[in-house]
């Protein structure tokens, strides 16, 4: 085996089709077929079976891509090291966002990232935690910000902002329940009087929203479930129910004014926002400054915002 035989088929793999690892690679079609044939010969293994829309993983197939995805990450890994004893901070990091706040920081992260390490590569990834869990434990994302992330073992995480999620609600999700009185403080009960457009589970935000209420004894009037968050408020921009979230979410919009938040206690709805990365993957001084750098530009956005 040779790094360029596994940075072919993991590339193939991750793509489901020559074609595309090829133009992606930069290299003849026929020469990474080459070297994915090279690889199945001297391992006396199937990797990939082509059909008629790219190719598939067989279960040896996928056992060697976690591998390959370790090995070349060590590779980076190493470069990155070399490269930072020449007083350079460089090499590639890939970092996850959840959707919630994604808006909000990516301009500001990758301003801030181009000036304090203007060497090195950077990738952002949105999605939920779902898929960020899965991307660090395959290594396709060094760090992921998450909320409420599990103790587990195979991660180390850092607490980067304590987040208490609000009543959001609009004129027209008001007028039409005619009677019905907001508060700028109300008890999470009020939430079994409403009808509520929520993210499905395992959306962190609904995941806490259950449990609380279930802890009061109390069933909510769950009328919609929309897994985009902008999808959400727009809805309830339109009338159609009442959206519990953390009240930076609306910087997304670009006419705020027309919802109103409502604090809710008797108990708050507290999210931890961290910075989530595998405890089984070596960080180099790279991923460190990336780290801080995400913590300052995160704690920085929403305190500005608020």
């Amino acid at each position: 085996m040779d790094l360029k035989q596994i940075e072919s088929f993991v590339r193939v793999a991750e793509l489901g089709s020559f074609t595309r690892a090829a133009a992606a690679l930069g290299i003849p079609q026929p020469l990474l077929s080459r070297h994915v044939r090279q690889l199945e010969v001297e391992l006396r293994q199937t990797f990939l079976l082509r059909n008629g829309r790219g190719v598939t993983l067989t279960e040896p197939g996928l056992v060697l891509l976690e591998h390959g995805r370790g090995i070349l990450h060590q590779v980076a890994l190493a470069r990155e090291d070399l490269e930072a004893t020449r007083g350079a901070l460089a090499g590639h990091v890939s970092i996850g966002l959840p959707p919630s706040l994604s808006k909000l920081i990516t301009v500001p992260l990758t301003l801030e990232f181009r000036k304090r390490l203007p060497k090195a590569h950077l990738t952002l990834t949105e999605g939920f935690s779902v898929v960020m869990n899965e991307g660090l434990r395959s290594g396709r994302l060094d760090m992921a910000v998450l909320y409420n992330t599990p103790h587990s073992p195979d991660i180390e995480t850092q607490v980067l902002h304590s987040e208490t999620l609000v009543l959001i609600a609009s004129e027209a999700s008001v007028q039409r329940r005619p009677g019905l009185k907001l508060q700028d403080e109300m008890p999470l009960s009020i939430l079994a009087q409403l009808p509520l457009i929520v993210p499905s589970r395992p959306n962190a935000f609904r995941i806490l929203i259950d449990t609380e209420l279930d802890h009061l004894r109390i069933k909510p009037e769950i009328v919609l479930e929309v897994d985009g968050l902008n999808a959400i408020l727009e809805l309830v921009r339109e009338g159609l129910g009442f959206a519990v979230l953390p009240p930076y979410t609306l910087s997304s919009f670009q006419r705020p004014h027309t919802f109103t938040t409502h604090k809710l206690h008797s108990p708050q709805l507290e999210c931890q926002l961290m910075l989530v990365t595998s405890a089984r993957r070596p960080s180099t001084e790279t991923h460190k400054g990336v780290q801080a750098l995400v913590g300052d530009v995160v704690r920085k956005a929403i305190e500005a915002y608020a």
